[in-house]
């Protein structure tokens, strides 16, 4: 069984294009990539939802490698920041964009995600050919 097959077989839905999810020491990184808009919103609520799904969530979502977020993007992370409140847990987002920066300023959630600028103390992801 590949640890891929692993992160199925116990709720974390298949990475795709636009997000992967890992755990580690009870955290779940959840990392976005590429274009976050209509379109794809929905493959990183997908990471969202199973991450938040239960107990006292602790998730981080890195922003770092995304090109664009829309409002699409804001409202699956309002929704994400929300559910993990209700089960006692949070949610924090990481990105070093000035754009992205920006978008939560002008939006007003600012206050609600204010960004870290890197992950506190964890690895990165290992690279993977379509990702780069």
């Amino acid at each position: 069984m590949t640890p891929e097959s692993d992160d199925r077989a116990s709720g974390t839905p298949a990475a795709n294009p636009h997000a992967r999810t890992r755990t580690s020491d009870g955290v779940t990184v959840v990392e976005a990539a590429g274009e976050i808009d209509l379109a794809t919103a929905g493959l990183l609520a997908e990471h969202l939802d199973a991450a938040t799904a239960s107990g006292r969530p602790d998730v981080l979502v890195d922003l770092r490698r995304v090109e664009f977020f829309d409002c699409s993007g804001l409202r699956v992370l309002c929704r994400a920041e929300s559910r993990a409140r209700r089960r006692d847990g949070r949610l924090r987002v990481v990105t070093d964009g000035p754009r992205l920066h920006r978008l939560l300023r002008a939006s007003g959630l600012w206050r609600r995600f204010t960004p870290l600028l890197e992950l506190p103390g964890m690895p990165a992801f290992p690279e993977s050919p379509d990702r780069r």
